[in-house]
């Protein structure tokens, strides 16, 4: 402020001789600094009129008293005015003035910031839930002690709040995926695991994957309940009742997917199986309704063909343990493979063993350095593991086969929608390669590969029409690659084989047309009546109206009829007799149903509910290799939980981690035209 009103400020007694500095503080905008007996100064609201020390001499009170006079409504006219306390930097709601003066208002905010127990309640439970921390958490002092330090006015819950605190958010969470599930445009596919625990208790996961109305794929776990017997007859029908029933899905199931620890018999118990069919849920008589997951049976082929040499990857895993156990070993494995001139770009690597592909990694590298492990245990008296020639070719033999494997995993687990239609092609090739190896003259290779395909073999008899299914529905394949891929499986017999798969398309086609439209775009008349189509509206052309007033009525009916005429041949006919979609590397299956929904109105609810179905139980982002090996293990501190808590822990975790999804249909116009 100017001079001038420094003198405006001051009272009628002159101040003191000596120069002061101009005053920044913003109090001095509610003070005013009088002068009183003996040279002393003090300050003076202007609002109450109330003074305050301000100096005595030389020496200044400061300015922290003014402020909380201020800011924290001390002053009684501000009280009077019902105002709020005024926020000066520098001041807290307790009065204590905080430095440095940079940080001040910042940190004032911080502490008028609005705190909520109940909110803070449910993110505490949130994130136990999300991290997997173990319910007494909130008991441990230190804990307690961080959360104090950050809020003190929070009161920390007691391991059985949060119990309650987490079945409350399970329930809340719950209820908003069962209003999505209600209003699916389609029906959901559910895959089901066992996990066991060290008591003779088990669980079964039960998990749905469906397609919502944006045509984006999803997977949910819908159930983690405990089952006295898990691996009794009844065990897995039990629990899928329960979970139709639970969640209103009796009407919506279209396909189940089992890991290597369920049997099909199981499923396709009588209480079950009636139950569905009473109420005809059952598609295409139920020949969909069991699906083998394609991970667990490339994992099982993967394991036991590696089981075959299991002291040969011994003896390997072994050597690589010895050079990797100094510096000096290394050095010295690398000079003998310069010095024989092998220069391979793979390392010598340590498997994991419950990871198959590791091993074949290992294996892989190994072999490429064969020459210089039998020349590292000629000269090192220390090392005796190298493997010998006839070693070496079972190794090549196994890792030839163990590569068609892992190729087809890192198709599916790189696909970022893991739609069903991707399969077909996979499961072929490898029954294809299997075939044509147990016809090999070798006979390591053929009895390997016969170990194999028989196992391979089953499973493409009991999947084969789900996976031509869904290959079908893509654009891309259509029958051709059914009719391409048959003759090289089943020979002269091909044709039979493609009738099978065209028949069932045919035939679950027919049941879905028997079934009532959802409300899609559909032509309407016109408020109005037939008039008000008569002016140039770009919208309505190729639209069928009938005309009046110009004697052409007879006429419109002709090209209705003829109209009529040209759309005889079902939607399923019309896609499969259209030319083959451009195979393009970022083609989305998805959004190509999308895009031709209404083109194809009941065809395309077919393919929303094929390619939804989980053909591998391994959820997108997830690592395939290791999978369906062994049953799930439920963890010690787990297992001592209510099951209601396991449940709500698990399936809680699953929800929360995702966007919203899709429940209601996109807006769309009344009207549809007719292409002729």
């Amino acid at each position: 402020m100017s001079g001038a009103n420094d003198m405006e400020l001051i009272s009628t007694e002159a101040p003191p001789a000596s120069k002061r500095r101009r005053k920044k503080s913003l109090v001095w905008e509610h003070f005013t600094i009088e002068v009183v007996d003996g040279g002393c100064t003090r300050a003076c609201c202007k609002l109450c009129k109330q003074t305050f020390a301000y100096s005595s001499g030389t020496k200044i009170a400061g300015t922290s008293h003014l402020k909380r006079h201020i800011a924290l409504g001390s002053c009684p006219k501000i009280k009077n005015q019902d105002k709020k306390p005024l926020m000066l930097p520098g001041v807290q709601t307790d009065g204590n003035s905080m430095d440095p003066p940079k940080r001040r208002y910042r940190r004032s905010n911080w502490n008028n910031a609005l705190f909520e127990q109940e909110i803070s309640c449910g993110n505490l439970a949130k994130m136990i839930i999300l991290h997997e921390y173990p319910l007494h958490i909130v008991e441990h002092p230190g804990f307690v002690s961080f959360v104090q330090s950050l809020q003190p006015r929070f009161r920390m819950m007691s391991a059985n709040d949060t119990e309650r605190e987490i079945l409350s958010v399970y329930q809340k969470e719950k209820q908003n995926l069962m209003q999505t599930l209600g209003n699916l445009p389609g029906r959901i596919s559910l895959t089901i695991s066992l996990w066991t625990t060290s008591q003779t208790l088990g669980y079964v996961c039960l998990s749905g994957q469906f397609i919502d109305y944006e045509w984006r794929l999803h997977r949910r776990m819908l159930n983690f309940m405990m089952v006295a017997s898990p691996h009794s007859e009844n065990a897995l029908s039990e629990a899928i009742e329960i979970c139709l029933s639970d969640w209103n899905m009796q009407t919506k199931l279209f396909t189940i997917t089992l890991d290597n620890n369920c049997s099909s018999h199981d499923i396709y118990s009588a209480n079950l199986r009636d139950h569905l069919t009473n109420k005809n849920t059952l598609m295409l008589k139920g020949q969909l309704f069991v699906v083998r997951c394609y991970a667990h049976i490339l994992n099982v082929i993967a394991q036991d063909v590696m089981a075959s040499i299991h002291g040969i990857i011994y003896n390997i895993r072994e050597s690589v343990k010895f050079i990797k156990a100094s510096p000096a070993r290394e050095e010295k494995f690398a000079e003998i493979a310069l010095q024989l001139e092998i220069f391979s770009t793979n390392n010598v690597c340590l498997d994991v063993a419950s990871q198959w592909n590791t091993t074949y990694l290992m294996l892989v590298a190994a072999k490429d350095y064969k020459q210089a492990f039998a020349c590292l245990e000629n000269c090192d008296d220390s090392y005796n593991e190298a493997p010998s020639t006839e070693d070496w070719k079972k190794v090549e033999i196994v890792c030839s086969f163990l590569k068609l494997f892992y190729d087809s995993a890192n198709v599916i687990m790189s696909t970022e929608d893991p739609t069903a239609n991707i399969f077909f092609q996979e499961a072929w090739k490898i029954l294809v390669e299997l075939t044509n190896a147990t016809k090999n003259d070798d006979d390591t290779v053929s009895c390997i590969a016969k170990e194999m395909h028989e196992k391979f073999d089953k499973y493409w008899k009991d999947c084969s029409l789900i996976l031509a299914v869904a290959v079908v529905m893509d654009p891309r394949f259509k029958l051709k690659l059914v009719e391409f891929s048959f003759p090289k499986i089943y020979g002269e017999d091909a044709a039979r084989y493609v009738a099978v798969v065209s028949d069932a398309l045919h035939e679950l086609y027919l049941e879905y047309v028997a079934q009532p439209l959802p409300l899609t775009p559909a032509y309407i008349e016109p408020e109005g009546g037939a008039n008000m189509s008569n002016g140039n509206n770009d919208s309505n052309q190729g639209t069928i109206t009938v005309s009046a007033g110009d004697g052409l009525v007879d006429f419109d009916i002709f090209i209705s009829e003829t109209a009529m005429d040209l759309h005889t041949k079902s939607e399923l006919d019309q896609y499969l007799e259209e030319a083959l979609v451009p195979r393009i590397q970022e083609f989305d299956i998805l959004n190509w149903w999308k895009l031709n929904n209404l083109k194809y109105p009941t065809l395309s609810r077919m393919a929303r509910d094929v390619l939804a179905i989980p053909v591998s139980m391994v959820g997108p982002g997830c690592s395939i290799f290791g999978v369906g090996t062994g049953g799930r293990m439920l963890d010690e501190y787990r297992s001592s939980l209510r099951p209601d808590i396991v449940e709500a822990l698990f399936c809680t975790r699953d929800w929360i981690q995702y966007s919203p999804i899709v429940s209601e249909p996109p807006s769309t116009t009344s009207t549809v035209k007719m292409e002729y």
